[in-house]
């Protein structure tokens, strides 16, 4: 039984002020009974206190009970109840005023815990069991039109706490399903984001290392600065990956949309491509983009990323590459140009058809093919609506 502040841990379930309000109801009602007489009648009446003592306790340590715990407590309550009440049938000399209100208050509301929070498997036995307990207390003595009313309304009580308890799990369950299911599809996500991560590093250390294999027969002194950059590619692509993987295998805790980059580090892509060589890269900003919703920022990055790559990968002939990424209204645009010749789109890899999917998630939109002034381009179109951010 878990025990100090995790087991109070599940209080947090109700306002403390709330839970304070329960327990003095619940003691308050046994000084009702107690004021009343309930618990005075000889043979019985310390019986029947003892009862509700136990009861008013339970609820007390509830808390502190686990899934499993809890309906095996209840459920024992409720045998030990029920025996009283068959011990007061026998009794013929007990009243039928001499019941008590504490202790079914108190089973009504261990009913509603056991419903909401209790195991299967052990639920359904103490579930019965409370039920029983509670309704056929008001009759044990015997059967008349007062205690056949006030049995009803026990019964009402017993059912309306059944259902709230069951609802409220019901609702926990499908808050559970519906993180799990998020979850999974952030792991979805940033297995993409591992492929193109990669990608692009692993691309930009085959240029580099081309490059200074071409350099070590006419310029040996570049050779160093080219092995610099591709152990710096390559640490980070190894802290990458570190990262990303851990969030995958991270199968218990929650996956964060904090982005592992956006468009704070859009200019570090362009800079980065620039230093590799072969071709210039600009980058143009327009707009802000202090409020963009992760979702639209991560995007954009990897738009980028992925057009950057592909130009490493597929454009002959590229001196000049230009980023352009604007915010007009409730719409960022992303959009990349070169000036190498021509190609024609593979539809067999995983880049600009995963870009593609990655934007679709988003409500957007992606297109790439040849310009008018020759090259290549590859443009994005990223609602902000659709992310559940006003446009500014």
């Amino acid at each position: 039984m878990p025990t100090g502040p995790q087991g109070w841990g599940r209080l947090r379930v109700l306002p403390v002020t709330v839970w304070l309000l329960l327990v003095g109801v619940l003691l308050g009602l046994v000084l009702l009974d107690l004021g009343a007489g309930f618990y005075w009648i000889a043979h019985h009446g310390p019986a029947k206190l003892i009862g509700a003592l136990l009861a008013v306790g339970l609820v007390v340590a509830s808390p502190r009970l686990g899934s499993r715990a809890l309906p095996m407590a209840a459920c024992a309550l409720a045998v030990v109840s029920l025996g009283l009440s068959f011990w007061l049938h026998l009794e013929m000399r007990a009243s039928s005023q001499a019941m008590g209100f504490a202790e079914p208050a108190s089973l009504v509301w261990l009913l509603l815990l056991v419903a909401r929070r209790g195991k299967p498997s052990w639920a359904a036995s103490a579930v019965v069991a409370l039920s029983m307990a509670i309704v056929l207390r008001p009759v044990s003595v015997s059967v008349r039109q007062s205690t056949t009313i006030l049995a009803l309304l026990f019964a009402l009580a017993a059912v309306t706490a059944l259902g709230i308890g069951l609802g409220t799990r019901l609702l926990l369950v499908d808050r559970r399903r519906q993180a799990a299911a998020l979850r999974l599809e952030q792991r979805t996500e940033f297995a993409r984001d591992l492929h193109d991560f990669v990608a692009h590093h692993v691309t930009g250390i085959v240029v580099q290392a081309q490059g200074a294999q071409a350099m070590a027969g006419k310029r040996p002194e570049l050779v160093p600065p080219a092995l610099q950059r591709i152990e710096q590619a390559g640490s980070e692509a190894l802290t990458s990956m570190r990262h990303m993987v851990g969030m995958l295998r991270d199968a218990d805790g929650d996956v964060t949309l904090t982005p592992l980059a956006g468009i704070g580090e859009v200019r570090s892509l362009v800079e980065e491509f620039s230093a590799v060589g072969g071709a210039r890269a600009r980058l143009e900003l327009e707009g802000t983009f202090d409020d963009l919703p992760v979702e639209v920022s991560t995007t954009a990055h990897r738009v980028v990323m992925e057009a950057l790559t592909n130009v490493r990968k597929h454009a002959q002939g590229c001196t000049d590459v230009r980023v352009h990424v604007g915010r007009a209204g409730d719409r960022v645009t992303v959009r990349v140009t070169d000036d190498g010749r021509q190609r024609h789109v593979s539809h067999s890899g995983f880049g600009l058809k995963g870009l593609a999917e990655r934007v679709g998630l988003i409500g957007g939109s992606v297109r790439a093919g040849p310009v008018t002034a020759g090259g290549w381009g590859v443009e994005a179109e990223l609602p902000l609506a659709a992310a559940g951010v006003a446009a500014s």
